[in-house]
């Protein structure tokens, strides 16, 4: 039968200590999914005191971007954004994210979008919550009423931090100046370790999940309630060497399975949610040799090349494309025509080297007037000897015949 006493010769006072580990687990998947839910309640792992953190998921990274459809450079400010874009980014790759606005899915919510846009990462969440719900009613059965006060301390703190999260979203901050419209937005933003990123959509959608604010500092009441929290973490931790050995055993059990799951689940979540709009990757590119390949192709695109200049991608007076690209016919509506004809004539001289030929037997009195045949030159070369001796053969004729 199974009760408090079906385990014996065995202390585990210290399993409580798990829930102190500082691990971003419930703070990163507080940065994918944008917000808390009050489901939260019923996963309990480790790192509950580090929810809050949340705004450091990105190493505190906020990298340079260009606007390529209007040439403006600036940052993205949102870090749960950039903690997304680091995770999908990869070294030499061009990966590109579209955003998109969520369709409203009746009362369900955020929780609802992610169930119909992430079904393996749901059923991965509600296992977590099966367990949390099997382990509650197990120490209830035996009667374990410390244990059940650890769980209980422990989901009164999950309740808190969600309570702080909701209240700190800055759904209503700076977002930039509103876009009427359905205005399509085309950036390129640059990460550490060679890691680009164009994110495509509406220019009101992009704005949302790029500027301004995602949680704002807390205020006092949200800081005492935070603490108090934390406080609860740790005092489970010293409460629960009362529970009973297999009441002590189920906690420590739980801790370490949830956390295990919620992994799960963050790996599993290949979308990013913020403010009712979703980011998700469509597209990754082939690798790059050199970022100035992965430039050229942008600029084939969009040919204005300010944004490029202004991100130090090229100098302002370079011309990045090869002879014969793409990239010249763009030109020809943005540059001048004799511009574009000097151009041309340039690289077509490049590929296209003329062959200098020396032809000693040509008539010296051709001097250096070269003539060209099929695609060559001729120069012909004067020789000092046969020169001087034919101004000598003049001057004796002219000596002769002043003689005579």
């Amino acid at each position: 039968m199974f009760t408090k006493l079906s385990i014996a010769g065995i202390e585990l006072d210290a399993a409580g200590l798990v829930a102190l580990a500082d691990l971003d687990t419930i703070a990163r998947r507080t940065a994918l999914t944008g917000s808390a839910s009050f489901l939260d309640v019923l996963f309990i792992a480790p790192g509950i005191h580090c929810q809050q953190e949340a705004t450091n998921v990105n190493g505190g990274e906020y990298p340079e971007t260009a606007a390529m459809h209007n040439g403006y450079v600036f940052r993205v400010e949102n870090p749960a954004t950039v903690s997304y874009l680091q995770r999908v980014g990869e070294p030499g790759h061009l990966v590109t994210v579209y955003v998109s606005e969520d369709e409203p899915v009746g009362l369900t919510g955020l929780f609802g979008v992610l169930m119909s846009s992430e079904p393996v990462a749901t059923t991965l969440f509600f296992l977590g919550i099966a367990a949390n719900i099997v382990v509650i009613t197990l120490l209830g059965r035996i009667r374990d009423f410390w244990a059940l006060g650890v769980i209980g301390m422990l989901m009164l703190a999950r309740v808190l931090n969600a309570i702080v999260i909701k209240l700190r979203q800055a759904k209503n901050g700076f977002k930039g100046a509103t876009e009427d419209g359905d205005k399509e937005g085309d950036l390129l933003i640059l990460l550490s370790q060679d890691r680009w990123i164009r994110m495509q959509g509406r220019v009101r959608d992009i704005k949302v999940v790029t500027a301004g604010q995602w949680l704002r500092e807390p205020e006092k009441g949200e800081s005492f309630a935070v603490a108090f929290g934390t406080l609860l973490v740790y005092g489970s931790a010293a409460l629960a060497g009362n529970a009973s050995t297999v009441g002590s055993l189920l906690v420590g059990l739980l801790l370490l399975f949830s956390v295990g799951v919620l992994g799960l689940v963050n790996a599993a979540t290949n979308s990013f949610h913020m403010f009712g709009r979703t980011v998700k990757v469509i597209k990754k590119s082939p690798p790059y040799a050199r970022r100035l390949k992965m430039v050229e192709e942008m600029l084939e695109v969009h040919p204005k090349r300010d944004w490029a200049v202004n991100m130090r991608l090229m100098k302002g007076d370079e011309t990045i494309p090869s002879p014969g690209s793409p990239y010249l016919d763009e030109l020809e509506s943005e540059e001048d025509d004799f511009i574009l004809a000097l151009c041309r004539r340039l690289f077509s001289g490049l590929s296209r080297r003329p062959k200098i030929q020396l032809d000693k037997d040509k008539d010296i009195e051709a001097g250096l007037a070269g003539n060209r045949r099929g695609g060559s030159y001729s120069l012909p070369v004067l020789d000092r000897e046969k020169r001087a001796s034919a101004q000598r053969s003049q001057s004796e004729s002219s000596s002769k015949f002043s003689a005579a």
